[in-house]
């Protein structure tokens, strides 16, 4: 199974259920005390999420 991800790139899924797992984790990651950059990465993670738990739906 593939995706894109935000930035257009596909992404080739073997562990569905691990992606999802990984992805839940990493969406909610920030660092003490933010970075400008948190956002942003948390905003990836939040969509490649959202894509694998709906590609999941589909299968």
């Amino acid at each position: 199974m593939k995706i894109k991800d935000l930035n257009g790139y596909e992404i080739e899924v073997t562990d569905l259920k691990k992606a999802i797992e990984q992805t839940a984790c990493f969406k909610n990651l920030h660092h003490i005390p933010p970075l400008p950059t948190d956002k942003e990465r948390q905003e990836y993670w939040t969509d490649l999420h959202e894509k694998l738990v709906k590609l999941k739906k589909l299968t």
